[in-house]
C-alpha cells in the first residue's frame, strides 16, 4: 500500500525537513492515518569520497601494510575489524500498513554498500548490512535495536525506515550513529546520536523534541504550486479518524497561509462517500487537491472525480509516494494520474541526466533487478544516506571511530549526497521566528502518449534553486 500526502515542510534556516508527529506504534488504519499524519515531507557541495577510499580489498596476512591492507587497519572501535565494518538497518517491512509502504530505504542503501564493496569497500574494508524487520511495532523495533547493537555489535545504523522508533533512546544512550533515516515519527528531532536524511536544527538533547516540543513547517509547496500553476483554490479530503483530520488542519493551515481559499472534505472510512465529494469539489472550483488517505481511498476518489469531470490543476502526493507504482495503482483513473504532482527534498530517481542518479539506477538494476516496479524516491533517499555515512566514515582513514563519523555529520558545511538531496546539517539554531528561505524539487506523471514509457518527469530546471521566502508555522507533535 503507498500513502498518499503533501510536501509540506518544517524548515528552520534554510534546512528542508518533513512531517508533524502521531501516536505510533497503532495497528490497522489507525497506523496508516498515523504515518500520513507523521509524513509531512519536507535539499548541492558535499564531500565526496576520497580516492584512496576505493583501494583494493586488503592483502593477505603478511602484506605490506600500505593504505588499505589489513596492516593499515586497526579494529579502532565497536563493530570495525582489519577487514569488516558492521553496519545495521531497521525496516518495518511487515508492518501493518503493508510491506512495501516501508522496504524502499532499505534496498536503496544495501544497493549503495554492495557497489561500494565491490570496488573495493572503504579503506580495504567491506561494509557488512545487518537488516532487521521490526513488524512496525516499538516492541519489536527495541527488540531490532538491542540485537544490532548488543548482539551483533554494529558500528552504526543507516537509512532506517519504521512506523515506531521506539529503540530510539537506547541508540542515543549507547552513541551508536544512525544517519540517513527517514523521520517518519519525532526521534531524529529529539536524540542526539541520530542523523535524519533531511537534518535538523533541533537542540536533539533528548530532553524534548524539537525547540520545548514545539517543531515548524514552512510553506514553499503552496508557494510552489500558487506561482507555478496560478493555483489559488485548493480541496483537502480526509477520513474521519483523528490522525487523519489532524493532517488535514496542518494542511488547511499551510494552504491559508499562502492565500488559498480552502474546501475541506471529510469522508467516513468504513462508507466513504466520494461521489458528494467530487461534487463539492467540481462546485467549488478547486485547483488543487491534497488528502489525508490511503491508497485505497486515492484511487477510489480518483474515480469519482473521472466519473464527475473534475478538472483538477493537480493532485499533489508526497516524497513516500513518487514511485513507479502508480502507473498500477492509478491504472484505472487516467485523467487523475495525469495531473498526479510530487514534491521533495531530493531528486527525481527517474531523471538520469544527474550522474548520481544514474550510478543509482544502475546499481539497483545491478541488484535488485525485482524492484523496478517498485523502484521510488525513497529507495533514492536511502542510497543518499548510505553515501552519507560511507563519506563520514571514509573521513576517518583507517582508525574508524564512530567519534570521528559524528565530527563529520555534525560539521557546520551542510551536506547533499554528491547532488541527490538538498543541503543539509545539524548544527544547532535558535527555535525559527520570521520566514525562511525553502527550497524544493518537483515532478509530474506523464503517460505513455506524451513520454514514451510514461512516468516521472521533473518540473524544475534545479531543486537548489527552486526556493521561496515563507513563512515559518509553529505546530506541536
Amino acid at each position: 500500500m503507498q500513502l498518499t500526502a503533501p510536501t509540506l515542510r518544517r524548515a528552520v534556516d534554510a534546512t528542508p525537513r518533513r512531517r508533524p508527529g502521531g501516536a505510533p506504534g497503532v495497528p490497522g488504519l489507525a497506523a496508516v492515518l498515523t504515518v500520513l499524519a507523521l509524513l509531512l515531507p519536507l535539499a548541492g557541495c558535499g564531500t565526496r569520497l576520497p580516492a584512496d577510499a576505493f583501494s583494493a580489498r586488503p592483502t593477505p596476512a603478511g602484506g605490506t601494510g600500505s593504505p588499505g591492507s589489513t596492516g593499515g587497519n586497526p579494529a579502532s572501535d565497536t563493530g570495525v575489524s582489519a577487514t569488516e565494518i558492521r553496519v545495521g538497518i531497521v525496516t518495518s517491512t511487515t508492518s501493518p500498513v503493508g510491506g512495501d509502504v516501508f522496504s524502499g530505504p532499505r534496498y536503496g542503501a544495501q544497493a549503495f554498500f554492495q557497489a561500494l564493496d565491490d570496488r573495493g569497500g572503504l579503506h580495504g574494508r567491506t561494509v557488512r548490512i545487518i537488516t532487521c524487520d521490526d513488524g512496525g511495532s516499538g516492541i519489536g523495533n527495541q527488540d531490532c535495536v538491542h540485537r544490532l547493537i548488543d548482539r551483533e555489535h554494529v558500528f552504526a545504523f543507516v537509512s532506517g525506515s519504521v512506523l515506531d522508533y521506539a529503540g530510539a533512546p537506547y541508540v542515543s544512550a549507547q552513541a551508536v550513529p544512525d544517519v540517513g533515516g527517514q523521520p517518519i515519527g519525532t526521534a531524529y528531532d529529539r536524540w542526539p546520536h541520530l542523523y535524519g536524511i533531511y537534518g535538523s536544527s533541533a537542540p536533539r538533547d533528548g530532553r524534548a523534541v524539537g525547540w520545548n516540543g514545539t517543531l515548524y513547517q514552512s510553506t514553499e509547496v503552496f508557494r510552489f504550486f500558487r506561482e507555478r500553476l496560478g493555483a489559488g483554490t485548493a480541496a483537502v479530503v480526509a477520513y474521519n479518524q483523528a490522525d487523519s483530520a489532524r493532517y488535514a488542519g496542518q494542511l488547511k493551515a499551510g494552504l491559508e497561509a499562502e492565500g488559498y481559499r480552502v474546501l475541506l472534505q471529510t469522508v467516513d472510512f468504513a462508507l466513504p462517500n466520494f461521489q458528494a465529494v467530487a461534487a463539492a469539489v467540481r462546485a467549488d472550483g478547486s485547483q488543487l487537491l491534497f488528502d489525508a488517505m490511503d491508497t485505497r481511498g486515492n484511487v477510489a476518489l480518483c474515480r469519482a472525480l473521472d466519473d464527475a469531470g473534475v478538472g483538477l490543476t493537480a493532485k499533489v502526493t508526497n516524497v513516500q509516494n513518487w514511485s513507479e507504482s502508480v502507473r498500477t495503482d492509478y491504472q484505472a483513473v487516467p485523467n487523475c494520474r495525469d495531473v498526479l504532482w510530487a514534491t521533495s527534498s531530493s531528486l527525481n530517481y527517474a531523471d538520469e541526466q544527474y550522474p548520481a542518479v544514474h550510478e543509482f539506477r544502475t546499481a539497483m538494476a545491478r541488484y535488485y533487478p525485482d524492484r523496478g516496479p517498485q523502484l521510488s524516491a525513497w529507495e533514492l533517499e536511502g542510497w543518499a544516506g548510505a553515501q552519507w555515512l560511507a563519506d563520514a566514515m571514509a573521513s576517518c582513514g583507517a582508525a574508524l571511530t564512530r567519534s570521528c563519523t559524528e565530527a563529520f555529520m555534525n560539521r557546520v558545511e551542510p551536506y547533499d549526497a554528491h547532488g541527490l538531496i538538498l543541503p543539509a546539517s545539524f548544527v544547532p539554531q535558535p527555535p525559527p521566528s520570521g520566514p525562511t528561505r525553502a527550497c524544493l524539487n518537483a515532478a509530474r506523471w506523464q503517460d505513455a502518449a506524451q513520454s514514451g514509457r510514461g512516468g516521472w518527469v521533473t518540473q524544475v530546471p534545479s531543486m537548489t534553486t527552486t526556493c521561496f521566502e515563507v513563512p515559518q508555522l509553529p505546530y506541536r507533535p
